[in-house]
């Protein structure tokens, strides 16, 4: 057992009102698949109908790279992905990720304590924050539902309401906010006929003429999020990891080139302490937060079991091992309340 104060560590990082990052992880917590679950959905269930003699060529290539193993993102930058062929993999994507999310909302209607971010949230806001900022790569809505609960209000670019529009973060105001700034696009936001973005509230399928504005990886990604409303989005999160005083990193695999560059500038130059929990550290976090010069970090690991813990501290030479979950949200809770 080492002689470092973790606990104290945790609580002096959180004091400093962290910024929120999000990753996939914070979402396969909820049961969301993950990278290898949506390549497996995307071989089995993309439309491949009415597509050319070449696109069918680059579909079979991509597939075979995702049965070799490579990994998703990978793959598809190695095959040269028409654009039928992206809208039908971003169309096969929304279908898996939206019953998944639609089904965690259900459930959340049973359970009121569903979302430990829930929680957080509500022990970040009984200081005299008015504003908590969450960036996020996942498409999915269960930050937003995990706001709805708490009684939050939400802001992710758009106006209130079911049929909602591109606002401003000043356009809305209210007593006490949350930020969700979703670099990758939502679950719920659509190009409309009119070729400007909305978002709709309440719907289960894609509307005729509507096409979901999902980012999935791959060569798109780049292009994309030039256009309207990932550039503002991006930007709007580029300014919130900017004035952040702390970073709290939920199931984030520090593997998005969007996210990383200005977070690492933060932690490096400016020594910003950053807090991780994870089921397990990506190799991009332990080359990054680890091997880097992070000057102020405290990132723990799922041990051997749920009730174990692997702490990695700037405190501290070596990892170490705890006897308890404290790598899990829940468990990160029990540190800091």
């Amino acid at each position: 057992m080492s002689g470092v104060d973790y606990q104290k560590q945790a609580q002096d990082y959180y004091g400093k009102a962290p910024l929120i990052i999000l990753g996939s992880g914070a979402s396969a917590a909820h049961g969301m698949s993950g990278m290898w679950a949506l390549a497996n959905h995307l071989v089995a269930n993309t439309d491949i109908s009415g597509l050319n003699a070449t696109e069918i060529e680059v579909w079979e290539k991509f597939c075979q790279l995702l049965k070799d193993k490579v990994d998703l993102e990978s793959a598809l930058h190695q095959v040269a992905v028409s654009d039928t062929l992206t809208a039908r993999i971003i169309e096969s994507t929304w279908t898996l990720i939206n019953s998944e999310d639609s089904k965690i909302f259900q459930d959340s209607l049973q359970n009121n304590a569903l979302f430990p971010l829930s929680r957080l949230l509500e022990h970040m806001f009984k200081s005299s924050l008015k504003m908590i900022n969450i960036v996020t790569t996942n498409y999915d809505r269960l930050a937003e539902y995990a706001c709805d609960q708490g009684r939050f209000h939400h802001y992710t670019g758009f106006t209130h309401g079911f049929f909602r529009q591109l606002a401003t973060p000043t356009e809305i105001t209210s007593a006490r906010r949350v930020n969700i700034w979703k670099v990758h696009g939502s679950l719920d936001w659509f190009q409309s006929p009119l070729d400007d973005t909305v978002a709709l509230s309440n719907i289960q399928g894609v509307p005729e003429n509507y096409e979901p504005q999902i980012v999935t990886p791959g060569t798109q990604k780049y292009h994309k999020t030039h256009l309207e409303p990932f550039r503002s989005i991006i930007n709007n999160a580029d300014l919130a990891i900017k004035e952040a005083g702390s970073y709290l990193c939920i199931g984030y695999g520090f593997n998005d080139e969007h996210i990383q560059p200005k977070l690492m500038v933060k932690c490096l130059r400016q020594k910003t302490p950053i807090t991780i929990i994870t089921y397990a550290l990506s190799e991009s976090a332990k080359k990054l937060i680890l091997d880097g010069k992070a000057q102020n970090y405290l990132a723990i690991e799922r041990g051997e079991t749920d009730d174990q813990s692997t702490v990695y501290s700037s405190l501290s030479d070596a990892p170490f091992t705890v006897e308890k979950n404290i790598w899990s949200l829940e468990g990160y809770l029990s540190l800091i309340m």
